[in-house]
């Protein structure tokens, strides 16, 4: 199962989308025989490797937020 297939909300896997929503066009019935799972697999991949990108700037994100509250914490406790 994968996330709603909507081009704005994953830019990175846009062109990958695009490509797995026309074989599904192209071939309504070979869908269902595999026709298009390759196209899945990459899309699947792509979705990972999209969801520990976010992952990583989050935390990243979340540090620099720690370390400036530290340093507040330390001018607060100064004054």
């Amino acid at each position: 199962m994968h996330p709603h297939l909507t081009l704005h909300k994953h830019p990175m896997c846009a062109e990958i989308i695009q490509l797995f929503q026309k074989c599904h066009v192209d071939h309504p019935l070979g869908k269902f025989f595999g026709e298009c799972t390759d196209l899945k697999i990459k899309l699947d991949r792509c979705f990972r490797q999209e969801k520990a990108l976010k992952r990583k700037a989050n935390f990243e994100e979340s540090k620099k937020l720690k370390e400036r509250l530290q340093a507040y914490r330390k001018e607060s406790d100064q004054d």
